[in-house]
């Protein structure tokens, strides 16, 4: 039997993706009623320009005073999609402390904070729900942290940028350099007028945080994150790929090391054999790969992004906190009782793609490779061309660390015959 008291909702944030969870709301609200077991109702919009003319938003829920409407006391559920660290962290934790449970799609703040916002929810017997922040519409922290409890999870590895992805696939499809492939997603609307998050990876680190978190139940902050951009990505990079049968992927990988004593997490471009599932993820889609015990290997692919996709995710964080609700009860909060170490990426083990500008004349080769041997690093293959006394020299190696890989390749710019290195990419999923 549907109960007639309406759930209110309050939402913060009215731009592309809260315009559109107040348009789903509302055009939706009879078999969203239907789903949840009552009727939910906008009780509020909180915003930075009210003068701003919302279609379909009644002006009379518009306020600027955000902190007001979550302390408000009757609100069920606070909706959070500002972004941003403050004022975000406030008006969360105040809403816990007033009786809303929260969903948000802010990646930032729980990616640098959310072991504190899990704590004020749990005190206050409240739920956090965030499938917006990772991945848009595609469900995968609900899968993560439910449909997988009951494995273990050894690996996470996905695309979690649109923008990066579209600019990567650009350059790999057309042959189009860096820049050009950028200024073409910037006029399509896929990259922001200051891409720096997206392409430095600051995006897919934070989106990397919240998934080893919930795949290692340990707490993974932003700072424990490797994060290198795709900015030095060249033509050159996705020939040498293609030479090798791969494609060149902005990735955030997490992994469970072989003894299970420690997990690390990283975002960068890497080659990935064209064979692997994530190769053809093509334009601005989103995908990820996980690795588990007993379920093997799964893949969830989607849009990552845009103010549909996300609210769709929005949207079933909604219901799935008004069906709790009206039940009295919560959902899953943080889990964190492994509380795995952190390693650092010096301590990460994968393949390498080197490129070096060498001499072009004899025992070169055999003095590249003593670098490579004295420093432990194993070598799969060389690809050496020459022309006019100069030479590249192209090593792929077997796997090694880190830091056994940053010793190399310091060791071999000291040596006379070689002019520069040139690149330096990792090679995953084997």
């Amino acid at each position: 039997m549907m109960r007639t008291r309406p759930l209110k909702v309050a939402l913060l944030g009215c731009g592309v993706v809260g315009s559109e969870v107040a348009r789903i709301m509302t055009t939706h609200a009879d078999d969203l009623a239907a789903r949840i077991g009552a009727p939910v109702e906008l009780a509020g919009v909180a915003v930075r320009r009210p003068g701003k003319v919302r279609e379909g938003i009644d002006p009379a829920l518009v306020t600027t005073d955000a902190t007001a409407l979550v302390k408000r006391g009757d609100i069920d559920v606070v909706v959070e999609v500002i972004g941003g660290i403050e004022p975000a962290r406030t008006l969360i934790t105040a809403a816990f402390e007033h009786g809303a449970s929260v969903v948000s799609a802010n990646k930032a703040l729980l990616a640098q904070d959310g072991a504190a916002l899990h704590a004020a929810a749990e005190e206050n017997g409240k739920d956090l729900y965030y499938e917006a922040a990772v991945a848009g519409a595609i469900p995968l922290i609900r899968p993560l942290r439910e449909s997988l409890a009951g494995d273990k999870v050894n690996r996470v590895l996905g695309i979690v940028n649109g923008t990066t992805n579209f600019i990567l696939d650009k350059m790999d499809s057309t042959g189009a350099g860096y820049q050009e492939a950028l200024d073409e997603a910037t006029a399509l609307g896929y990259a922001e007028a200051d891409p720096t998050a997206d392409v430095e990876g600051f995006d897919a680190a934070a989106k990397a945080a919240i998934l080893a978190g919930i795949a290692f139940h340990t707490r993974v902050r932003l700072d424990d994150v490797y994060r290198e951009g795709m900015t030095e990505v060249t033509a050159a990079d996705f020939a040498s790929a293609k030479e090798m049968g791969c494609t060149i992927k902005l990735l955030a990988i997490c992994e469970r090391a072989a003894d299970g004593a420690s997990v690390t997490a990283r975002v960068h471009p890497a080659m990935i054999p064209l064979s692997h599932p994530l190769a053809s993820v093509r334009g601005a889609y989103n995908a990820v790969f996980v690795e588990s015990d007993a379920a093997g290997q799964l893949m969830f692919y989607g849009p990552g992004a845009g103010g549909s996709p996300t609210a769709s995710a929005v949207l079933g964080d909604l219901v799935a906190v008004c069906r709790n609700r009206l039940s009295g009860a919560t959902g899953p909060g943080e889990s964190a009782y492994a509380a795995l170490p952190v390693s650092p990426m010096g301590d990460v083990v994968t393949r390498y793609h080197i490129s070096l500008d060498v001499a072009d004349k004899p025992g070169v080769l055999a003095q590249v490779a003593t670098v490579f041997a004295e420093h432990g690093v194993s070598i799969d293959t060389v690809r050496q061309q020459g022309k006019d006394g100069e030479a590249s020299l192209v090593v792929v190696t077997h796997r090694a660390s880190d830091a056994a890989l940053n010793g190399t390749v310091e060791a071999l710019r000291s040596l006379d015959t070689v002019r520069g290195v040139a690149s330096i990419m990792r090679v995953e999923g084997e």
